[in-house]
């Protein structure tokens, strides 16, 4: 079954899609979920190529398209393309995963068929549904991991494929790829404190104060040290830092505080499965076993000052009250073994132009094992940069996109 309804706002038309798909496709006659995409199409763009983003995560929907038109690389898109804007299984307006079930094992079982692989098969769905022969991908980070998978199984669906902080390592051991992330924040770490030399006084006081159980989010329950450390994913981000900074100069017992705080904590209820799924993510094959907490450095464990990057702890499912009915699935997660995402031969051979943006100092996704994955895909242009972080393409996008754009066709 398939559904299609349309609007309009300045500059676009909207189309929303809602196919249905099965939960495991390899079990088509099994059971099915709903998943839902918007069409974004300028007035005079109905006869263009489809671009299928591919949003970050895993568990965050796409964006809404917003008056004037935005996010700030949609408008750039929209002079070359269709957009298509897919809630990715699970988020958004495809069918939720957002409340734990009363059997952690079923749940497990469940979201084994909520990653990047499943991801492919509903655009794979989604493309048929739209009529594409074929069309381009833009990846954003976890997107464009799930880009690379699209790569792996389906390259002939594709025109062409534009990554954005999101080239991800393949084959790597997932240790591998968590040791890089801590030391990709030490540098940020430091960086951050030569900017706001005083922070590091107010941030000493603020974790002392938690450590005191002073420190609270707004439904009063208390903010653990280690949590409040976790905003240090923020450093990863083109403004980030300044997001912490302004953090920093409240009153740590102020309602403010506790609200902006909140805002800044990398997991919570809103996307459970951002947290659930997070670390599988980085598995091309094997297990997981909390690789962030096993591969920690001692320089940041205990009552570490340093702040912590897009790290998922087993604490998290204890110390943010929103997760804790999740804490038996994601444990069941952890150990679950995980088949490859990424051929390498298939990569290889993949004859589809592409182009990647690679931050230098990207904390998410380590900048050498991107460029060993652009390796693998002789038709990709890799674009290696310092001028933005994990994020380049929402603080900049128009720019980012354009210039991937003319990376992929030659004009660079």
């Amino acid at each position: 079954m398939t559904s299609s309804v349309s609007v309009s706002l300045p500059g676009a038309r909207l189309t929303d899609h809602r196919i249905r798909v099965p939960l495991d496709h390899a079990d088509p006659a099994g059971e099915t979920i709903e998943v839902f995409a918007r069409e974004v199409v300028a007035p005079d763009g109905l006869d263009r190529p489809y671009l299928l983003f591919l949003q970050g995560g895993p568990g965050q929907e796409s964006p809404r398209p917003t008056s004037p038109l935005g996010p700030s690389w949609l408008g750039r898109a929209l002079q070359d393309f269709r957009v298509v804007l897919l809630d990715q299984r699970g988020t958004g307006l495809s069918t939720p995963y957002d409340r734990a079930g009363a059997d952690p094992a079923a749940d497990a079982e469940r979201l084994r068929h909520f990653r990047a692989d499943a991801i492919v098969q509903d655009a794979e769905a989604l493309r048929e549904h739209l009529g594409a022969r074929r069309w381009s991908l833009l990846g954003q980070s976890f997107g464009g991991f799930t880009s690379l998978n699209y790569l792996s199984v389906s390259p002939d669906s594709l025109r062409e494929v534009f990554f954005t902080g999101g080239l991800p390592p393949v084959g790597r051991p997932v240790d591998e790829v968590y040791a890089a992330t801590y030391a990709a924040m030490r540098p940020l770490n430091r960086r951050y404190h030569a900017r706001f030399p005083g922070d590091r006084e107010r941030l000493a006081r603020v974790l002392a104060a938690a450590a005191a159980g002073e420190v609270r989010a707004p439904d009063g329950s208390a903010v653990s040290p280690t949590l409040v450390r976790s905003i240090g994913l923020h450093l990863g981000m083109d403004g980030g830092a300044e997001l912490i900074h302004f953090l920093l100069e409240r009153d740590p017992g102020s309602a403010a505080f506790a609200y902006d705080l909140q805002a800044l904590l990398p997991f919570g209820g809103r996307n459970p499965m951002y947290a659930v799924l997070h670390e599988s993510s980085y598995a091309d094959g094997g297990t997981t076993g909390w690789a962030a907490e096993r591969v920690a450095p001692d320089d940041f464990r205990g009552d570490s000052e340093l702040f912590t990057g897009e790290h998922l702890y087993p604490w998290h499912f204890d110390d943010t009250p929103a997760l804790r009915p999740f804490k038996a699935v994601a444990g069941i997660i952890a150990e679950t073994e995980w088949p490859r995402l990424y051929d390498p031969a298939v990569l290889q051979a993949a004859d589809v132009p592409a182009a990647a943006a690679i931050y230098a100092d990207d904390p998410f996704v380590d900048r050498e094992f991107s460029l060993e994955t652009a390796e693998l895909l002789p038709g990709l242009r890799p674009w290696l940069s310092n001028e933005h972080l994990h994020n380049g393409l929402r603080s900049d996008g128009a720019a980012l996109l354009d210039r991937l754009i003319s990376l992929t066709r030659g004009l660079r």
